[in-house]
């Protein structure tokens, strides 16, 4: 089981302040010098940032600049035909280019004017009370490395590309970009870490990997699929499973793979209900709650409940 906290590779400083990202053995650029080299120098120009400073311009490599060409251009197409409708609408609306890789002061000027969310960088992991809470705040954590060019059909760990075509125009939706939101305050609320893995995991399968009937068909709209044109691929194929928050908060999960196993929402409206009432009102005692109904008979604790908070101007 991988959590949080593994998906990005560690991210250390010597005492002579030489930075070092240090990949799994299996890391499709474990092998490659120079691909470790730049992460740890991009980790480092993360590292060296301080809040109210512009965010680090990165001068991305040819092999970068052409991963980013190449994702854009096969997820296209993709997108159309898999994507839900307000995910397309903000793509459009935000306009990111597709013919080089942009820094994160230009993602946030395309996002915030739209939604307020803007993007601040990050070295690798950011735990998780500061990347959930900064949510409450529209502030969004993202790497700024490009994954291997030896393997641009999916990474194993969140790169750029994921971040800002995958959060990114999330964020600038009225749904998804609420959501987010409003994770982010739940997480504000919880003091006890279980908890706080449990509204991770919970995220994990609704906001990474989300799927919604939307006009008579299984769409996404978790980040996840939406960044990884083999993943967008595969996910029809997938286990589906009815919305289910217990189930999502307790299944631990592989991020090192395609995600076998899927929670479907039946409607846009549903994913309003269920996940804008659970991370709208849940503190530690409710999760505390749930998490003692798990081996119970099913429940979907939230499915027949009207929502307590607007999501999406809804």
């Amino acid at each position: 089981m991988y959590e949080e906290a593994q998906l990005y590779s560690p991210v250390t400083t010597d005492d002579s302040g030489e930075v070092t990202v240090h990949l799994a053995h299996d890391h499709p650029g474990a092998n490659d010098p120079e691909y470790r080299r730049r992460r740890n120098e991009i980790a480092a120009a993360a590292l060296a940032w301080n809040p109210g400073e512009p965010t680090p311009t990165i001068v991305y490599t040819d092999a970068e600049q052409n991963v980013w060409r190449t994702v854009c251009s096969e997820l296209a197409a993709k997108h159309e035909r898999y994507a839900v409708r307000e995910f397309l609408e903000a793509k459009e609306r935000v306009a990111l280019p597709t013919d080089h890789v942009p820094g994160l002061d230009e993602v946030s000027g395309r996002v915030e004017p739209i939604s307020g969310w803007s993007y601040v960088p990050a070295a690798g992991l950011v735990g998780l009370e500061e990347f959930y809470g900064s949510l409450a705040d529209r502030r969004f954590h993202s790497t700024q490395y490009v994954r291997h060019p030896g393997v641009p059909l999916y990474t194993p760990e969140p790169d750029i590309i994921h971040e800002v075509i995958g959060h990114g125009h999330l964020l600038a939706t009225p749904t998804f970009g609420e959501l987010h939101r409003l994770a982010g305050v739940a997480a504000r609320r919880l003091a006890d870490r279980d908890n706080l893995l449990f509204l991770s995991k919970v995220f994990w399968f609704s906001l990474e990997f989300g799927v919604v009937v939307e006009d008579g068909e299984l769409r996404a709209f978790g980040a996840g699929i939406l960044s990884s044109y083999g993943e967008i691929e595969e996910f029809r194929g997938m286990s589906l499973r009815p919305i289910d928050i217990v189930e999502m908060g307790t299944t631990d999960y592989d991020i090192t793979a395609y995600q076998p196993v899927l929670y479907r929402a039946d409607s846009i409206e549903e994913i309003i209900g269920v996940m804008g009432w659970f991370f709208g009102t849940c503190d530690d005692d409710s999760i505390a709650e749930l998490r003692l109904t798990r081996g119970a008979a099913p429940t979907r604790p939230a499915a027949s409940r009207p929502a307590t908070t607007s999501v999406g101007g809804r």
